[in-house]
């Protein structure tokens, strides 16, 4: 189980995330959604596209662009279409339990 973890909550849970460059990417069932407000921010990757953010709210505290997911990822980045991924930079916690 991986967990992502932001202001004392659970954003996102999941026994099915993906691995690409070190970052955990949480299928979007498995996030919640209500803690996910939509950002303007938006930036390239060379090889994975263009990736979209959201900001993470908790409890009224905004971290923003805290989140990101690829809408139209390049072919070698396909299994991260629809997942989302958190930034430890940002302060969330992705935490691996056995």
């Amino acid at each position: 189980m991986v967990k992502a973890i932001w202001n004392g909550k659970i954003i996102a849970e999941s026994n099915n995330t993906v691995v690409v460059d070190r970052k955990h990417y949480f299928p979007i069932e498995d996030v919640r959604k209500e803690y996910l407000k939509d950002s303007k921010t938006q930036t390239i990757c060379s090889w994975k596209g263009q990736a979209s953010y959201y900001d993470i709210v908790v409890d009224g505290k905004v971290n923003d662009d805290a989140a990101w997911y690829y809408p139209n990822p390049e072919e070698k980045a396909k299994k991260i279409r629809s997942k989302i991924a958190f930034s430890f930079i940002n302060g969330v916690d992705v935490i691996e339990e056995n």
